[in-house]
C-alpha cells in the first residue's frame, strides 16, 4: 500500500495531516447550526381570511371555495385543506418538500389576488403567512405591569413589542394573547333614533364622512407655494359626540343624542393564563423552514433590546422555550457519544493488554470523528440527532478498522519481523479485506442517503455523515496506525521483571481469551462434522425471529419524554370567552394539585385552535430523571382527575414535543364526502366502531356540534313596496349586531384607535331585538319625513342549528377523525383501524383516507424497502469484486438474514417498537456483520490460495480471527450501550437503534464464526462441482 509506505516513511508529515483534520474539525464545530432534526418540514403557507359575524356555510362559499380554486392550480402542491368556522376562513396548502416556502408563499399571494379584488366589502384582506398551523409556539412570553392597566398595556405590546418581534429573522407569525386594546366605542340607542326618526345608515355615513383630512391642492405667489389642507379630524374621543347627523326642523341633532361614547377597550377575544392567572402573553412561531434554536436565539437578543425599553414597572417571563428540551436532546446524545468512545476504548485496552496499543487504535477516534464534522460542516448539514446519531453509531465502526490493522500488526511483529517490516507487511496483508468492508459499509448506507420522501430527507445527512466517517477511519487506519506501530515500537520485555498487577490481570484475560479459541475450535469443528444440523438450526432459529416479529409492535417515531404535556379541551359551541375562562381555571387547579406539575401556561382561542371553546394547557412536569413515572402514566391520571370536570370534551392529552409528527395527532382518518348530514352519520358510526379498539384514546371529530343559528329571510316584494333593499336591510343589521369599525381615531402620540360602532349591549341579546329596530326607507311620509319601518314587518325570522366548522380537504368536504395513543404503539391501532376500515359499507361517494403518522409510516417503509434492497446488491457487487468470484460473496451475504435474529429478540426483549429508528440500527447492522465475515473468508481464501486443505484453512483463520472479530464486536456493543441506556431527556427515540443493533451484533457474531464457514464450504464444493462438469462437457 503506497499510502502506508509514505506514511512510515514521513512521520513528521503523518502527524500534521492528522492535526490538520483535527484543527478544520474543531472549526468546523464552532460554526456549525444546531437543530432538533434535519430540516424535514413540509412547505406549508396558511391563508387566513376574516369575515366578521359570517356563518360557517357563508364563509365556505363566499371565500374558501373561491380562494381553493386558485390555489390548486399552484404547481408542486402536496395538497390543500381548509377550515371555514365562524367569521374566519383558514386554509393550508401543504408543498412538496423540493418547493421553498417563500415560493410557495408568492405563488399563493399571486394566485388569491385575482379573486380578493372582487369579495364583498366586509371581507378582509386574506393574510397569508409561512408556517404549520398544526405545530405549537417556539416560544411564548407573558408581560406583566403594575403601573398599566389591562387596556394600555395591550395597545404598549401592539404597537411596540409585536412590529419588533416579526422582525426576527424565521419568525413565522405573532400573535397577541389575553390582549383588550383601547378602542372607541360608539353604542347606539335604537329607541333614540327612532324617535328623532333617523336610521343607522345616516350615523355610519356621518363617522365616515367628518372624521376626514383630505389635500386641497396648493396656492402659488411667485415663488412660494403654500400647501391647503382641509383638515376635520375628531381631536378628542368625546368630540365625535359633537359631530351633526341630521337637521330635523332646522335643529342639529347630534351623535351625542342618540349614541353613548365610551373611550374604553375592545372586548377580550382570546385568554392566557400562567400558572391560573389571567396575563397578556405573545406567542411566537416559525415559518416552516427556519431552525427553531435559531429563532429563539435572535428572539432572546431582540427580547435584550425590549427589556431596555420597557415602561417602569413592566417585566417579561418566558414561559415556553421548545429550544430547551432540543438543547438538552442533542447535549445528552453528544454526551452519549463520549461515553461510548471511552468504553470502546477500554474493550480494546482489556483485548490487547497494551497501552500503547490502545493509544494507537483510540487515537482514530477524536480524529475521525472531527474529519468527519468538517465534511458535515462542509455538505452544508447542521449538528442534529441524525448526524450526531451517526457518529455515536460510527464509534464501534471506527475503531474497528484500527483494531484490524494494529491486531495483525502485533501478530507479525510476535513471528519475528523488525517493527518497520511488520507494519508494513501486516497492513498490506489486510488492506484489500478493510478497502471491502469500508466500500460495504459505504454501499449500505449511500442507497439510505438517496431515498423519498421524508424519510429521506432525514437519512440523507445520516448517510453521507456515516460514509464520511468510515472512509476517513479507513484514511487514518492505513496512515496513522502503520507510522505509529513502526517508529513507537514495543519495549522489550525483561525476562527477570516481575510482572505488576496491571499486567497479571491482562495475562490473566489473555490466557482465557485462548481458552475460549480452544473452545471455539471444538465448535467450529462439530459444526464442520454436522453441517446440514448446523444450516438447519440456523434457519430454524431465524423462522423463530420472524414468528417474534409479529409480537413487536410498530410505530413511526417513538414519543420522547421531554417533561411537557398539553391538554386540549372544547367548551360547548356556543360558549363565551367568560364561560371557557372559568372553565380554564377549574381545570388548572385540578392539574396544579398533581405533585409532578411545576408550571402551567393556558392559551383561549391560540393561533393554533380556533375559537372561543377551544382551550390549551401547556403542563410542565418534573424532568424525567426525578419522577418515577412515565409521561403515559402522567397523562392517564390527568385524563382520570379531568372526568370530574362538567361541561367539557378533553380532545387530547398527550406529550408536547411534535419532533415529526408537527404537533398533530398520531391517528388520523379523513372520511371526505359532498353532504354533512351524511358525513355526520358516517363519522358517527365509524368512531363507534373505532372506540372499541385497545389503545385508542382522546377520540375527536372535525364536525363539531351544529351552532345555533337564526336565520333572517328577507320578503323581497314588501321591502321594495315600503322603499328598502336587501342589502339597506343588511348593511343595518350587520354594524349594529356584529359591530363595525367606521373609522380610526389618532391620538397625540400619533397612534391610530378603531372607532366600533354598535348596539347598547342590552340591545343585542334576544331575537325580539332584532325585531323591533326600524330601518330608513327611501320612500317619505306626507310631512316629508322619510318612512321608518319596523325589521319585523319585513322580514321572517327562523331559529335553525347550522354547521359550526367545516373541513375541506382536496377541495371536497371532509370529516376528520383524530385520536391519541396510550399504552400500544400507533402503528398497530393504525393496523386495526384499517381492518374497521375494510370492515365498515360506506355510501358510493364517499371514501376513507388515511393521514398523519401511519400515512406517513405507510409511505417511508415502501423507501425503506427499496434502499435495503439496493444495498443488498451494492454489497454484493462490492464482495465479487473484491473476491473475484460469484459464489464465493453469498457465503457472506449469507449472514445478513441471521442478523435478524437478534435484532428482533431484543427488540422483544427491550420491549421497543419498529419504527424510523430502530430501522435505521438494521440497515446499519447490514453493514457491520458483513465485516465480520470479510475478515473471515479473506483469510480461509487467502490460506487455500497457498495450498493449504481447506478444513485446516478453516479452522486455523477461524483461530486467528477469532479475537479481532471479538474484541470489534464488544467494542461496537459498548459504543452503543449510552445510547441503549437512552438516560437522558428524549432517549426514549434513539434507544430502539441501539438495541436493534447491539441484538443483531451479538448473535450475527456467534453465528458468523460458526455458520458462514460451514456455508462457505458447501458453495466451495458447488463451485467445484459446477467446474468439473463444465470440463467434462468442454472436454
Amino acid at each position: 500500500m503506497w499510502l502506508t509506505r509514505i506514511s512510515v516513511k514521513f512521520p513528521v508529515f503523518t502527524i500534521m495531516m492528522m492535526f490538520c483534520l483535527m484543527v478544520l474539525g474543531l472549526a468546523s464545530w464552532q460554526r456549525m447550526g444546531v437543530e432538533e432534526f434535519p430540516d424535514v418540514d413540509f412547505p406549508f403557507v396558511v391563508v387566513y381570511t376574516n369575515y366578521p359575524g359570517a356563518s360557517p356555510e357563508t364563509v365556505e362559499s363566499e371565500i374558501t371555495k373561491k380562494l381553493e380554486d386558485q390555489i390548486n392550480t399552484i404547481s408542486g402542491l402536496k395538497q390543500v385543506i381548509s377550515q371555514s368556522s365562524e367569521g374566519l376562513s383558514m386554509i393550508t396548502a401543504e408543498f412538496n418538500l423540493d418547493v421553498p416556502s417563500t415560493t410557495a408563499a408568492q405563488d399563493v399571494r399571486d394566485k388569491i389576488a385575482s379573486v380578493t379584488a372582487d369579495f364583498r366589502d366586509e371581507i378582509q384582506e386574506p393574510v397569508v403567512e409561512r408556517y404549520d398551523p398544526s405545530a405549537n409556539a417556539v416560544m411564548s412570553i407573558v408581560f406583566e405591569s403594575d403601573k398599566m392597566d389591562l387596556k394600555s398595556l395591550s395597545s404598549y405590546l401592539d404597537q411596540r413589542i409585536v412590529p419588533q418581534l416579526r422582525t426576527v429573522p424565521g419568525v413565522g407569525t405573532v400573535n397577541l394573547l389575553g390582549d383588550a386594546q383601547r378602542q372607541i366605542r360608539i353604542q347606539v340607542e335604537p329607541q333614540k333614533l327612532q324617535a328623532f326618526r333617523i336610521g343607522v345608515d345616516s350615523v355610519i355615513n356621518t363617522l365616515k364622512s367628518e372624521n376626514v383630512e383630505v389635500p386641497g391642492g396648493t396656492l402659488k405667489s411667485g415663488n412660494s407655494e403654500l400647501v391647503i389642507e382641509i383638515n376635520s379630524k375628531v381631536l378628542h374621543p368625546q368630540a365625535f359626540g359633537d359631530l351633526v347627523i341630521a337637521n330635523k326642523n332646522g335643529a342639529p341633532i347630534f351623535l351625542k343624542q342618540v349614541a353613548k361614547i365610551e373611550d374604553s377597550q375592545a372586548e377580550l377575544e382570546t385568554g392566557a393564563f400562567l400558572d391560573g392567572k389571567a396575563a397578556v402573553a405573545i406567542d411566537i412561531l416559525r415559518s416552516s423552514d427556519s431552525n427553531v434554536i435559531e429563532v429563539v436565539d435572535e428572539t432572546y437578543k431582540t427580547l435584550e433590546s425590549i427589556k431596555a425599553q420597557l415602561p417602569q414597572g413592566t417585566t417579561l417571563q418566558v414561559v415556553v422555550d421548545s429550544s430547551k428540551s432540543i438543547r438538552g436532546t442533542i447535549g445528552d446524545v453528544a454526551r452519549t457519544i463520549i461515553e461510548g468512545a471511552v468504553l470502546a476504548v477500554l474493550i480494546v485496552l482489556l483485548f490487547l493488554g497494551s497501552f500503547r496499543s490502545t493509544v494507537i487504535t483510540g487515537l482514530t477516534l477524536p480524529i475521525a470523528l472531527l474529519g468527519t464534522l468538517t465534511f458535515i460542516w462542509a455538505f452544508g448539514f447542521t449538528i442534529n440527532m441524525m448526524t450526531l446519531l451517526a457518529l455515536s453509531l460510527s464509534i464501534g465502526l471506527l475503531i474497528d478498522d484500527a483494531i484490524v490493522v494494529r491486531e495483525n500488526i502485533v501478530r507479525h511483529s510476535d513471528m519475528g519481523k523488525d517493527h518497520v517490516t511488520a507494519a508494513l507487511d501486516g497492513t498490506k496483508e489486510i488492506g484489500l479485506a478493510v478497502l471491502a468492508t469500508t466500500l460495504t459499509i459505504v454501499a449500505v448506507f449511500l442507497p439510505v442517503a438517496f431515498m423519498g420522501g421524508i424519510i429521506g430527507r432525514f437519512f440523507f445527512q445520516f448517510g453521507v455523515a456515516v460514509s464520511t466517517a468510515v472512509l476517513i477511519s479507513m484514511f487514518v487506519s492505513f496512515t496513522l496506525d502503520p507510522m505509529l506501530s513502526a517508529h513507537w515500537a514495543e519495549r522489550k520485555k525483561d525476562p527477570n521483571k516481575k510482572p505488576n498487577a496491571v499486567k497479571r490481570f491482562f495475562t490473566w484475560i489473555s490466557n482465557k481469551l485462548d481458552g475460549l479459541s480452544d473452545v471455539y475450535e471444538k465448535l467450529l469443528k462439530l459444526a464442520l462434522r454436522f453441517r446440514l444440523i448446523t444450516i438447519l438450526i440456523a434457519v430454524a432459529s431465524l423462522f423463530g425471529a420472524l414468528g417474534l416479529s409479529k409480537l413487536i409492535g410498530t410505530e413511526f417515531v417513538p414519543v420522547p419524554d421531554k417533561g411537557e404535556i398539553r391538554i386540549k379541551f372544547e367548551t360547548p359551541v356556543d360558549s363565551s370567552l367568560e364561560y371557557s375562562q372559568a372553565k380554564l381555571q377549574q381545570v388548572d387547579q385540578i392539574i396544579r394539585k398533581h405533585p409532578d406539575v411545576r408550571a402551567t401556561y393556558g392559551v383561549i382561542n391560540g393561533v393554533t385552535d380556533r375559537g372561543k371553546n377551544h382551550v390549551s394547557l401547556r403542563v410542565t412536569v418534573t424532568p424525567r430523571t426525578e419522577r418515577e413515572k412515565t409521561l403515559n402514566d402522567l397523562n392517564n391520571e390527568f385524563r382520570e382527575r379531568l372526568q370530574s370536570v362538567g361541561g367539557i370534551t378533553i380532545t387530547s392529552v398527550a406529550s408536547a414535543d411534535e419532533t415529526v409528527s408537527g404537533g398533530q395527532k398520531p391517528i388520523m382518518i379523513s372520511i371526505k364526502g359532498p353532504d354533512l348530514d351524511e358525513l355526520q352519520k358516517i363519522s358517527d358510526r365509524f368512531m363507534a366502531e373505532i372506540s372499541k379498539v385497545e389503545g385508542v384514546v382522546d377520540l375527536e371529530s372535525s364536525l363539531k356540534e351544529p351552532k345555533p343559528t337564526l336565520s333572517v329571510q328577507v320578503n323581497r316584494l314588501l321591502a321594495s313596496d315600503l322603499g328598502l333593499s336587501v342589502n339597506q336591510i343588511a348593511n343595518v343589521i350587520r354594524p349594529l349586531i356584529a359591530g363595525d369599525d367606521v373609522t380610526s381615531w389618532q391620538d397625540e402620540k400619533g397612534e391610530t384607535y378603531d372607532v366600533n360602532l354598535r348596539l347598547t349591549e342590552d340591545k343585542r341579546t334576544l331575537p325580539s331585538d332584532l325585531q323591533n329596530m326600524y330601518l330608513t326607507s327611501n320612500k317619505a311620509d306626507a310631512n316629508g319625513q322619510p318612512i321608518m319601518v319596523p325589521l319585523s314587518s319585513v322580514t321572517k325570522f327562523e331559529e335553525k342549528l347550522g354547521a359550526s366548522q367545516i373541513n375541506r380537504r382536496d377541495l371536497a368536504r371532509e370529516v376528520l377523525v383524530e385520536a391519541n395513543t396510550a399504552g400500544r404503539p400507533a402503528g398497530d391501532i393504525g393496523t386495526d383501524i384499517s381492518k374497521v376500515q375494510a370492515d365498515f359499507d360506506l355510501p358510493p361517494g364517499y371514501s376513507f383516507d388515511t393521514q398523519g403518522a401511519n400515512a406517513d409510516m405507510a409511505e417511508s417503509a415502501g423507501y425503506a424497502l427499496t434502499a435495503i434492497t439496493l444495498s443488498i446488491v451494492f454489497i454484493y457487487i462490492v464482495l465479487g469484486s473484491q473476491f473475484n468470484s460469484f459464489i464465493h460473496p453469498a457465503a457472506i451475504m449469507a449472514s445478513l438474514p441471521l442478523s435478524l435474529i437478534g435484532v428482533f429478540l431484543a427488540l422483544f426483549l427491550f420491549n421497543s417498537t419498529m419504527n424510523l429508528f430502530s430501522i435505521i440500527g438494521i440497515i446499519m447492522l447490514m453493514g457491520l456483520v458483513t465485516k465480520n465475515a470479510i475478515l473471515l473468508i479473506d483469510f480461509i481464501k487467502k490460506a487455500m490460495d497457498r495450498g493449504e486443505d481447506r478444513y485446516e484453512a478453516i479452522i486455523a483463520s477461524g483461530k486467528t480471527r477469532l479475537r479481532p472479530i471479538l474484541m470489534t464486536t464488544s467494542a461496537m456493543v459498548m459504543g452503543m450501550v449510552p445510547l441503549a441506556l437512552g438516560l437522558g431527556e428524549g432517549g426514549e427515540q434513539s434507544a430502539p437503534m441501539a438495541h436493534a443493533v447491539i441484538g443483531g451484533v451479538i448473535t450475527s457474531t456467534l453465528l458468523t464464526l460458526v455458520v458462514v464457514p460451514v456455508i462457505f464450504t458447501y458453495l466451495d464444493d458447488f463451485k467445484n462441482f459446477m467446474l468439473r462438469h463444465t470440463r467434462k462437457i468442454m472436454s
